[in-house]
């Protein structure tokens, strides 16, 4: 078979015991699918690992069902379409929503939505349109999760403190700049100088803590004298518990992801939450999914801002589909820097 007619795929070997690498996958080979009547086949151009995808490899399902043991791994691609048996995709429309870890992927038309190259195309800040790989960061679901945690949850008001765990990262970095235009003053948590920096000249928060200080409670209150007012949570862990202790009264927490954690089994076990009765504090989590208008009413919302550069985000990109299992390591230690993507075909256009 020829590159043209082979699909490979990455499917789960085994359950991961504490980080997940390349020996718990399997790369198999197989013809690249024909589409029957409403599904279309894409070829993969880029991949989108997320933090997310580890809850997928246990055995027991969370909100999402697990993947089973040979099964193709999850997650979300844009690419080119190579064949359709749908009316509302053409070969060589450009669509966003295929799932898996594949060169190509057979999906359901009715799951996947069309990237106008009009409205996406390689320019990106440069004035033009943003680039398509954008649709699985900033304009894709973390920018929408972003979204939906601040303006459903957190409901930042002008001149309140908001803080931000993971702050250089694809959900955080989103989050912080909306509070900043909601007239937020907010404070980033990121891991190394460089981050750090980052956050604060490139996203300009008003100021960052790195995570790995000495003393990250103190420097935390040093920089957040007036207490916290909000809290997007992505952490969890030793940062969670310095936040929590500089809660203000009736402080909004939108608890969107504990990357800390996932990798333990089981679990730790929580803080003491005796302090939200006090401070009357409210604590919620949230899935972007239960939300999906969110993803499109996001994308209507943020597609100008980055076109035209008032909305900053940094892509940290890995050439190869062989590489993923790698990359999510990667991102569960904190490893990469902005929204972490897999090249696994090239843009023809």
């Amino acid at each position: 078979m020829s590159a043209d007619t082979v699909r490979r795929s990455i499917v789960l070997r085994r359950r991961p015991s504490g980080a997940p690498d390349r020996s718990d996958f399997d790369i198999i080979e197989d013809p690249v699918p024909t589409p029957g009547p409403g599904q279309v086949v894409t070829r993969t151009i880029w991949l989108s690992i997320d933090p997310y995808m580890r809850g997928r490899l246990r055995e027991q399902q969370t909100y999402a069902k697990a993947i089973e043991i040979g099964e193709v791994m999850t997650g979300e691609t844009v690419g080119e379409v190579i064949a359709s048996a749908d009316p509302g995709f053409v070969v060589g429309d450009v669509a966003v929503g295929a799932r898996g870890w594949q060169t190509h992927v057979l999906s359901k038309a009715a799951q996947l939505t069309k990237v106008d190259r009009h409205d996406a195309d390689r320019s990106g800040k440069s004035g033009g349109a943003p680039p398509i790989s954008t649709y699985l960061g900033v304009l894709g679901m973390p920018g929408a999760t972003a979204y939906t945690g601040v303006i459903d949850i957190l409901k930042p008001k002008a001149g309140e403190t908001v803080v931000v765990s993971a702050a250089s990262g694809a959900v955080g970095s989103v989050a912080g700049q909306l509070a900043k235009r909601k007239g937020a003053r907010v404070v980033g948590i990121a891991g190394g100088a460089d981050k750090c920096l980052y956050v604060q000249d490139t996203l300009m928060f008003d100021d960052c803590v790195d995570h790995r200080s000495i003393d990250l409670r103190a420097e935390l209150a040093a920089s957040c004298p007036n207490g916290i007012d909000c809290y997007f949570e992505n952490v969890g862990g030793a940062v969670q518990e310095a936040v929590f202790d500089l809660l203000s009264p009736f402080a909004r927490v939108a608890m969107c992801g504990m990357v800390s954690q996932y990798n333990q089994d089981p679990f730790p076990p929580g803080p003491n939450l005796g302090f939200v009765v006090g401070k009357r504090v409210l604590i919620q989590g949230f899935i972007v999914s239960d939300k999906p208008e969110r993803i499109a009413e996001w994308r209507q919302l943020a597609a100008p801002w980055v076109a035209e550069g008032s909305l900053e985000y940094r892509e940290d990109e890995i050439d190869g589909l062989e590489n993923a299992p790698d990359a999510l390591g990667g991102i569960l230690g904190g490893r990469n820097f902005g929204k972490l993507l897999i090249r696994v075909g090239l843009d023809p256009h």
